[in-house]
């Protein structure tokens, strides 16, 4: 039997992992530039060889602007929903 999710204990955050982030599908919940559909095409590559990921590069889907994002910001429910909606 399904309970119903009480939206006040949502979690802010979800889980992910930096590197299966490549080609994963984002909607902005606020659109950016009248831009809300995304998709990570790379990673932005640490300075220091063998450094954690820092950032991801996003590309918008209906204009191809790309913008660098720290992929941390994606777990950010209130900012980013995975998949395209």
């Amino acid at each position: 039997m399904n309970t119903p999710v009480d939206p006040s204990m949502a979690t802010v955050e979800r889980r992910l992992s930096p590197k299966k982030l490549l080609h994963s599908k984002w909607t902005a919940v606020v659109p950016r530039g009248k831009e809300k559909h995304f998709m990570v095409v790379a990673w932005v590559e640490p300075e220091t060889e063998g450094a954690p990921l820092v950032s991801v590069l996003l590309e918008a889907v209906y204009s191809k602007t790309q913008q660098a994002l720290p992929w941390q910001a994606l777990q950010d429910v209130t900012q980013w929903q995975q998949g395209w909606r």
